[in-house]
């Protein structure tokens, strides 16, 4: 039997959206709380670049890793460390060219490649050197102060919105149950309300509602979970605009731009996801909060 090719660029993928399913990409979180405040560093503290940053970063916030500190398990043990046993490996990708001969020309050519590596964070790692290990950073609170309209308007949408100590944001899917951490957590109001809204359009999607999602409550496939998180972030900015919230466009679009490839097969995804976020923000009424904002002005 022949064994499969490995595809550094599938595992790249499959990572990352195996992280963002936990949760909130990190990248774009809105809150104080994730476990990761520092760019991910090499062993020798250099900064990870590229697709990397995003990688660890993911894995740190979803696995609770304070520190921003990686190697492999060579690297551990040169240090005088010792990788606890059970601990799982996660992925970095290191990238490189090298020389070989054209075969058509004969001239020499560089050839790029991508390279999986396998890394564990330090503090899944015993006997380094003290300076290796960070403590971790208090969750800090901020004056946030939200629109009594604002939150009139989301708790009487009919979604069981909770709020909680845990640092994640998410749509539970089974349970039908939306999470948000609490708002003194959040650096700004717009982070808040835009989050809650994210969480708002994937409520919408539930089989007694606009049935984006199956009665199981789940999202099958790669394509798929690309195209839900397209919707409810495309959505979330719709209803925004209409709440009177000017939406973090840069954030979104970076967003939005990294579902968008994962669905480049199709060329017309994007359209449906447009059409089906509309339907999505319509579902929710932003327009019922207007009216009320043109009521307390006029009163």
């Amino acid at each position: 039997m022949t064994k499969a090719k490995f595809d550094v660029y599938q595992e790249v993928t499959d990572a990352i959206l195996a992280e963002i399913a936990a949760g909130t990409p990190p990248w774009r979180q809105p809150w104080s709380g994730g476990a990761v405040a520092a760019l991910p560093q090499k062993w020798n503290g250099e900064d990870y670049s590229g697709i990397n940053v995003i990688l660890l970063w993911a894995t740190a916030a979803t696995r609770g890793f304070a520190s921003s500190r990686w190697m492999t398990f060579r690297q551990a043990k040169e240090l005088g460390g010792m990788v606890r046993k059970g601990e799982k490996s996660s992925t970095s990708i290191k990238y490189g060219t090298f020389e070989r001969e054209n075969a058509e020309t004969g001239l020499p050519e560089q050839v790029p490649f991508a390279r999986a590596y396998r890394v564990f964070n330090v503090e899944q790692i015993d006997g380094l050197p003290r300076e290796f290990y960070a403590e971790p950073k208090p969750v800090r609170t901020f004056d946030t102060k939200t629109d009594a309209r604002l939150d009139e308007w989301l708790m009487s949408r009919g979604a069981d919105i909770r709020t909680s100590d845990e640092p994640r944001a998410y749509y539970h899917m089974k349970l039908d149950q939306i999470h948000l951490p609490r708002v003194e957590r959040f650096y700004s109001p717009t982070g808040y309300y835009a989050t809650a809204l994210h969480e708002l359009m994937h409520w919408t999607g539930h089989h007694t509602r606009l049935a984006r999602l199956d009665e199981a409550g789940e999202v099958r496939g790669r394509r798929e979970y690309a195209f839900e998180e397209l919707v409810a972030e495309i959505g979330s900015c719709m209803a925004a605009v209409r709440l009177g919230i000017v939406p973090d466009f840069s954030q979104s679009a970076a967003y939005v731009e990294s579902w968008a490839k994962a669905l480049r097969e199709d060329k017309r995804a994007i359209f449906r996801a447009a059409a089906q976020a509309q339907a999505a923000a319509d579902f929710v009424q932003p327009e019922e909060a207007e009216g009320l904002a043109r009521e307390s002005e006029a009163a």
